[in-house]
């Protein structure tokens, strides 16, 4: 396993854009946006941050990833049914495309994620 430099954990944090009830419609209306809906007390959400710290820089260009925090935008939360952390959902122009629930790896979650954009 290759280690990331703190560097490149700030270079991938910078492609994630913080999602709440006030940015959500404007930041997910254009283009692909991945959505994490995650808790900071979900021990599998922390596992699943590095994959898409990962994935965001991987497909810088081609999906935008963002990331919501259920506790503090309920409002979200329950407009999308996530009752379940954590939740990734893919949205096109603005709706909802795939949803994809629990821990993934990253081959998994790019294969998933860009067969629902083909």
């Amino acid at each position: 396993m290759v280690e990331k430099s703190k560097k490149d954990e700030d270079m991938a944090s910078d492609q994630i854009k913080q999602l709440h009830d006030d940015n959500f419609s404007a930041e997910t209306a254009d283009g692909f946006t991945l959505v994490d809906f995650y808790a900071d007390w979900c021990g599998p959400c922390r596992m699943m941050s590095p994959v898409i710290d990962q994935f965001a820089s991987e497909m810088t260009g081609k999906v935008s990833v963002g990331k919501l925090d259920i506790d503090a935008s309920q409002k979200t939360t329950q407009t999308y049914q996530v009752t379940s952390i954590p939740t990734l959902i893919l949205f096109k122009n603005g709706q909802e495309v795939k949803r994809i629930v629990g821990v993934k790896d990253l081959s998994t979650l790019k294969k998933l994620i860009t067969a629902a954009m083909a």
